[in-house]
């Protein structure tokens, strides 16, 4: 049962019986037909009325155990008060002659309901976890209920108390409590985080208990007459507010977890000053002293609040300081070995090279692969952690070291005077005994590379790997200084080839996505995947630069693999967030050596599916160098075909065996090559460049509508390349014209902005 469908019918009841009762009072006041003792009617029906929404809230809402008690102890409070005023009002109808005093048995229930009320409220869970912050409620709560408690004393109980009517004993102590069930309330709910009690339920509650503050103002102005329209008008409100709080917990579960109320205490202050300030003028009376009291004490808590607060302000300060100072440390810092990081090292050297040039020394450990692999990674850190100190003994106050990533360090010369050479020997000689608590012997290469002030960092960097792997190329534990000429192809190649592997493992390669874009609408209509490395030293590399390294080496298969599997997780992606129309196709680049090993196809079952991808929009797209021959390629092929995955053929138009490929090869897309693109706009009609790009283009576009293929132009660098190519057929390419290739995230806001104008 929702809050929407609780029963209306006892807040119908409780608003009717208040304006019967206000009705009856204008009567009465005007005619004075009846007695008096009908005023006395109307509140003891009202909690009636309410204490039945409790029962019924309890009997038919789903209630958790606190909030079960709380309406439980409201439930017996409501009762509780009803049962003292009914006594109340049969005392004054025996006696119309003249207004009853309460009947100490009714006091007594009345004042059990309050009691009830206050042990209900109190009884309310706060959501505060640690005893630190229990305590410094309790001393917030304290402030506000002093200091509004003062307020309400001072203009509502002190003036019955110390005026010249005499009020009796058993008025004076409900009117206290009620003012303290309202208090209690109101700083009880201004410091609830969340819980099961609905707040404005709460509120209402409170509300309850501040009736009797116009109570107190009418029966102090009016005297005895007063309290006829306190209890007619006044009090049979307070039931209508107990009502609204039981509809309002009605189908109530949890509130959600909120800050407090941190200015109540404020408040308070600024409240206490009222009746401090009311009491300035004329003689001071006793309950004047009181309220001197009251703002004093409300005065020193607040200083001690401040005090608190100031300490916790103080601890959070040094906190923040020591987690700036460790985040600082981390930022900077490995997090295995302690020594300056790459960001640190890279910062201090180019402060070096702009004041005055700067020497450095990249460090490698020979064959630290083998060691790691043959004795497990806990042992390759331990000793990766003896090398840092090996390096950290070595350099001394000469130099920084860093650890670059895996097994590379780096030692940044801080001391001028010290040579490269002098301080690469001294790390050499280190490496002499065994290292770590297994005891292993280890050597290392170590490039130097010195240059001037103003040098580029990293050239000098490049120099420094450069010398390093020449280091290596002459047997290993040795250090070469980097001379010009030293970055011979095939120094660079051996180079890439040493920092594939290690490039695969660290997870320094990404994917970049070039769109594929429709021709006459300008929207992207599919992606090609092309791989990236992110270089620790020569920052983001294109495949030229790596990608005959890796075909060379072998490592195109798990690079490929990666790259595959990336791109089918992030076209699902895009799919599941742009819809499916988002893209037909996404395309990795596939070498010959990934279609030579036996275990392609799985890689491509198992990329789909950790994907998610439907296998409809995954595009291989196979070089024709790279797809055609074998009976290991034509099987993978037709198990591909059989997968549902679509293939294209790249630089379609390149090879010598074009045509046959198309009757062997399941292609499902040809890819016209940039070299038929371009200058096809510059060259004039009738000039045998012109006929021959054209007709290249037009006879492909002719083949692959005979043979129900889609084409793509690819190399596409301005508008008039792309307008000649749609008059020849073409409706889908791609080139730097189009889109540049992107990260994901960059293609990600492309494929949103282009969302939206769809569904604009």
């Amino acid at each position: 049962m929702t809050a929407e469908r609780a029963p209306m019918r006892y807040v119908v009841a409780t608003l009717v019986i208040a304006a019967a009762s206000a009705l009856w009072f204008v009567v009465w006041a005007l005619t004075g037909v009846g007695p008096a003792a009908v005023s006395f009617v109307a509140l003891p029906v009202g909690a009636a009325t309410a204490a039945a929404a409790a029962f019924d809230l309890l009997r038919r809402a789903p209630l958790s155990r606190p909030a079960r008690r709380f309406w439980r102890l409201m439930a017996f409070a409501f009762g509780a008060v009803g049962v003292g005023y009914t006594i109340l009002a049969v005392a004054g109808f025996r006696d119309t002659s003249t207004l009853p005093v309460m009947p100490p048995a009714a006091a007594a229930f009345a004042g059990a309901g309050f009691l009830a009320a206050m042990w209900a409220m109190g009884r309310v869970p706060l959501g505060i976890a640690s005893a630190g912050e229990r305590w410094r409620q309790w001393l917030d709560r304290s402030i506000a209920f002093l200091g509004c408690g003062t307020v309400l004393f001072h203009f509502g109980l002190a003036p019955m108390i110390s005026g010249d009517q005499v009020w009796s004993t058993q008025a004076l102590i409900l009117l206290a409590m009620s003012f303290a069930l309202a208090i209690g309330g109101i700083t009880k709910v201004s410091y609830i985080r969340g819980g099961p009690i609905d707040r404005v339920s709460l509120r209402l509650i409170g509300l309850c208990g501040l009736v009797g503050a116009g109570v107190a103002v009418l029966m102090v102005l009016g005297g005895d007459p007063g309290t006829i329209p306190a209890q007619a008008v006044v009090m049979p409100i307070a039931p209508a507010f107990g009502a609204l709080a039981v509809r309002r917990q009605w189908g109530f579960t949890e509130a959600r977890v909120r800050r407090s109320n941190t200015w109540l205490p404020y408040l308070a202050v600024a409240a206490v000053d009222v009746p401090l300030i009311a009491v300035i003028p004329g003689a001071l009376t006793w309950t004047d002293k009181l309220v001197i009291v009251a703002s004093v004490c409300v005065t020193g808590l607040v200083t001690i609040r401040q005090y608190v607060v100031f300490r916790e302000n103080a601890r959070l300060l040094r906190e923040q300081r020591a987690s700036e100072e460790r985040l600082q440390h981390e930022a900077t810092h490995d997090g295995l070995t302690g020594l300056a990081n790459r960001a640190l090292f890279r910062r201090r050297l180019g402060e070096q090279l702009e004041a005055g040039g700067a020497t450095v020394l990249l460090v490698d450990l020979d064959d630290f692969k083998t060691i790691n692999d043959s004795l497990g990674h806990d042992v390759g850190d331990h000793l990766l952690t003896a090398v840092a100190s090996v390096l950290r003994d070595g350099a001394g106050p000469d130099g920084l070291p860093v650890r670059l990533g895996g097994d590379e360090f780096a030692v940044l010369i801080t001391e001028p005077a010290v040579l490269g050479e002098t301080l690469a020997q001294r790390i050499l000689d280190a490496f002499t005994g065994p290292l770590s608590e297994h005891r292993l012997l280890v050597h290392a290469s170590v490039g130097i590379a010195t240059a001037p002030a103003g040098a580029p960092l990293d050239r000098l960097l490049r120099d420094a790997d450069v010398a390093m792997y020449a280091a290596k190329e002459r047997g290993k534990n040795n250090w070469v200084r980097y001379r010009d000429g030293m970055e011979q192809p095939v120094v660079g190649h051996a180079q890439l080839g040493g920092e594939l592997r290690r490039a695969l493992d660290a997870g320094e390669f990404t994917v970049y996505y070039q769109p594929i874009m429709s021709l006459h609408t300008g929207r992207i209509v599919g992606v090609e995947g092309l791989a990236r490395w992110r270089h620790p030293v020569r920052g983001l590399l294109p495949p030229a630069e790596f990608i005959p390294a890796a075909e060379s080496t072998g490592l195109i298969v798990p690079l490929g693999r990666f790259v595959l599997r990336e791109v089918c997780r992030q076209a699902a992606l895009w799919l599941a967030e742009f819809g499916p129309d988002a893209l037909q196709k996404a395309g990795p680049n596939v070498s010959a050596r990934q279609l030579h090993d036996p275990d392609f196809v799985a890689d491509v079952r198992a990329a789909l599916a950790d994907g998610a991808l439907p296998a409809d929009r995954l595009v291989l797209e196979l070089t024709e160098s790279a797809a055609l021959r074998g009976q290991q390629v034509s099987r993978t092929l037709r198990e591909l075909h059989g997968l549902g995955v679509r293939m294209a053929l790249d630089d379609f138009g390149t090879g010598e065996s074009s045509l046959s490929l198309l009757r062997a090869f399941p292609a499902a897309i040809i890819k016209l090559d940039k070299s038929f693109v371009d200058g096809i706009e510059l060259d004039e009609p009738g000039t045998p460049e012109a006929d021959a790009r054209q007709a290249v283009a037009r006879a492909v576009m002719q083949l692959s509508l005979a043979l129900g293929l889609e084409t793509v132009a690819e190399g596409i660098e301005n508008q008039e390349q792309a307008a000649r190519l749609i008059e020849l057929g073409y409706s889908a390419g791609q080139g730097y014209h189009l889109a540049r290739p992107m990260a994901a995230a960059e293609l990600t806001d492309l494929l949103a902005a282009q969302h939206l104008t769809t569904a604009a």
